[in-house]
């Protein structure tokens, strides 16, 4: 068994631990920040793990205090707690981030004295409690929508010495009574950026959230809010948060799309489905991009194939089936069904992709502006 550390001895291992992920010390504010806030204060008894085998193993602070506390100071994501959906499954739903990522939103949200901050997505509080140490909990606005998150996080901050104005609201409308914002960080991930951050941030101020596409959730965005109303900006290659609330979509390949008597449209194809689907995440980013809206699922059971690659959309209209037979991999057969013939726009996505030099994350431009209750995306390569 590992021996205890002090908390010292932990939050030096954890910089340690940062720091080597991000190739370079963490800079001396944040080291400050990450001492005089100890990440276990906001974490509870009991957080669970990835097991290695697609679940979650818990890890408790009564029957294993050493494990627990380690635990806390690994630069790891930790599942905090999990909500039971409609369907019977439980699913996590709040998490306290891995700090490194933690670190890497809050350098690139470039906050300056005086600047007034709005965090959507409180969670455990720690965030909160590390904006609130670097630029004053007078100038910290937080928000969640889970109103036993939001108990949590207030012991935890009061705990910790921080106190910044926490209000238990949906984070898609903001926080108009504070408002103008210098900087929104979000601690989940939009596939769009609400109209309401749009109206809240001032022009030059920065809106930093994890971004995400119903294709593949992966990249995080910085853009610069304009005098129009619009924002701009472009995507870096990290960040995998959860969805916000309040842009999830509830939609189920079998129980929503798939039906006795459909007769799909069938072809052939030469494009992988692992070149689209595998393990290329500029490829899948740029996908995502392309064609919102669009989400696919892998199932090794289907009975007419060796592997399938599953096509969807969220209005629940159209699918597309790509199979691969388990013996050659030069051709694949196609099923398409529904108003939109999905894995045609994934293959011309694909196709701009390889057309463009294989585009990288980061070369991704967006543009949000402001059409009534939605918000209009525009997407270029730089």
């Amino acid at each position: 068994m590992t021996s205890p550390l002090t908390p010292e001895e932990a939050i030096g291992d954890l910089l340690e631990q940062i720091a080597e992920v991000l190739g370079s010390p963490v800079p001396a504010p944040l080291r400050a920040a990450l001492r005089a806030v100890p990440r276990h204060l906001f974490l509870p008894s009991t957080v669970w793990l990835r097991d290695g085998k697609g679940s979650y193993e818990p890890c408790d602070r009564g029957q294993d205090p050493d494990r627990w506390w380690h635990t806390a100071y690994r630069d790891a994501p930790l599942i905090t707690q999990f909500t039971e959906h409609s369907d019977g499954d439980t699913v996590p739903s709040s998490s306290a981030s891995m700090p490194s990522m933690v670190v890497r939103m809050l350098r690139d949200l470039d906050v300056q004295p005086g600047h007034r901050v709005l965090e959507i997505g409180t969670g455990t509080g720690f965030n909160a409690a590390l904006l609130s140490f670097l630029f004053g909990a007078e100038n910290v606005t937080s928000l969640d929508v889970d109103p036993g998150l939001i108990c949590q996080a207030r012991r935890a901050l009061k705990a910790s010495g921080q106190q910044p104005e926490v209000v238990c609201a949906d984070g898609a409308a903001g926080w108009q009574p504070n408002a103008p914002y210098d900087r929104i960080i979000s601690t989940c991930s939009v596939r769009t950026v609400p109209p309401a951050w749009l109206e809240q941030i001032s022009p030059g101020g920065l809106i930093v959230t994890p971004w995400d596409t119903a294709w593949c959730n992966f990249g995080t965005l910085i853009a610069t809010g304009q005098r129009d109303g619009t924002a701009e900006g472009s995507l870096v290659p990290y960040g995998s948060f959860m969805l916000m609330r309040a842009q999830q979509v509830d939609v189920e390949l079998h129980r929503d799309l798939l039906r006795d008597g459909q007769i799909p449209e069938w072809s052939v194809t030469e494009l992988s489905p692992w070149s689209v689907a595998g393990n290329d995440l500029d490829a899948q980013m740029h996908i995502g991009l392309r064609v919102p809206g669009v989400w696919h699922a892998w199932d090794t059971d289907a009975p007419e194939a060796h592997t399938r690659l599953w096509l969807a959309d969220d209005e629940a209209t159209s699918w597309a089936g790509v199979d691969y037979d388990g013996r050659q991999t030069s051709t694949f057969a196609v099923a398409q069904y529904g108003p939109r013939r999905l894995w045609d726009e994934v293959a011309r996505a694909h196709e701009e992709y390889l057309s463009a030099g294989r585009p990288g994350v980061a070369r991704h431009r967006l543009r949000l502006s402001p059409e009534g209750r939605r918000t209009r995306l525009e997407v270029s390569l730089t």
